[in-house]
């Protein structure tokens, strides 16, 4: 009879005291674009594809020295997307750090802009709720990287240094293409100090760059392939009390924001994941009264929507 192995004890991840200082995470976001090139997008655009001809990861989406001087507006945007979605983390070729903070914040700016502080309760849109944190949350259905919160969630992979494919629909992708290339940086050091992947059910916290949002949780939950399972349920309210224990840490933070944890490609079906969501938020509220004004559930689609006010509407179930 064979011996029963014994588990591996599951790492420790990394407390924010060990890479509050690394990230600069106390200090304004300050881009380096005041003495920028002036110039319309498109050219923007074309610069910083120029600059980054040369990098390891123009080849990786081929770019040739003249295909910028080939193609349409929209799909030189694009490309500098993939190459910047692509690319490894370190420092950028000289040059490039200003052209691109020009842009990113030239396009921060063409979008409305929504403030947390604006949205109406769950309360105001959904009286009738008996969701006992009804007035001091909020569901929103739009576009994270327009959400001007103190804090939002993304939903990232135990890597947590963002998604590599190029214009993948999730919501990592979109997260570190609005917030630029100094995300992706500041999670490579946080996980540099920490030495191993992240676990499912923790969190970090870094800086938002050029985000509305002044700071990212980074979150990685369960991923659910046949039936959800206990351990599933327990994984994916550990990684919402994660984001709520670990912005109370952070003295600014008085809105968050969350995305759909793990209801994306890691499969966990909507209905119940909302469920556990709007539980979670509510017993953390209830503990910490006064620490957060106001939590956001950021619904994108039409279905994650459905889903919350479902829930919303029959009352928080128990699971």
């Amino acid at each position: 009879m064979y011996p029963t192995p014994t588990p591996t004890p599951a790492l420790a991840p990394l407390p924010l005291a060990a890479y509050r200082a690394a990230v600069a995470l106390d200090e304004p976001f300050r881009p380096d674009a005041g003495h920028g090139p002036d110039g319309r997008s498109a050219d923007l655009v074309r610069e910083a594809l120029g600059l980054l001809g040369d990098d390891p990861a123009a080849a990786r989406v081929g770019l040739l020295p003249d295909t910028a001087e080939r193609v349409d507006d929209a799909a030189a945007r694009r490309l500098l997307r993939a190459v910047l979605t692509v690319r490894d983390p370190g420092p950028l070729p000289t040059g490039t750090t200003r052209v691109l903070d020009a842009l990113l914040a030239g396009e921060r700016l063409a979008h409305d802009i929504t403030d947390a502080a604006s949205l109406p309760t769950v309360h105001d849109t959904l009286p009738r709720t008996a969701y006992r944190a009804a007035d001091r949350t909020a569901l929103w259905q739009g576009d994270l990287t327009t959400l001007g919160a103190d804090a939002v969630v993304n939903a990232a992979n135990s890597a947590l240094l963002g998604c590599f494919r190029p214009m993948h629909p999730c919501i990592d992708n979109a997260l570190h293409s609005a917030a630029g290339p100094r995300l992706r940086d500041d999670c490579h050091a946080v996980m540099s100090l920490q030495g191993h992947p992240e676990p499912t059910g923790t969190a970090k916290i870094t800086r938002g760059h050029h985000l509305p949002a002044r700071y990212v949780l980074h979150t990685v939950g369960p991923i659910v392939d046949g039936p959800v399972l206990p351990q599933h349920r327990q994984a994916l309210a550990a990684s919402y009390r994660a984001c709520l224990d670990l912005a109370a840490e952070v003295g600014g933070i008085r809105s968050l924001a969350f995305c759909g944890i793990s209801t994306g490609v890691f499969g966990y079906p909507k209905a119940p994941a909302a469920r556990i969501a709007l539980d979670t938020v509510a017993e953390w509220l209830d503990r910490h009264p006064g620490r957060l004004d106001r939590v956001i559930f950021n619904v994108y689609a039409d279905d994650d929507r459905a889903a919350y006010v479902q829930a919303l509407t029959e009352g928080t179930q128990p699971r």
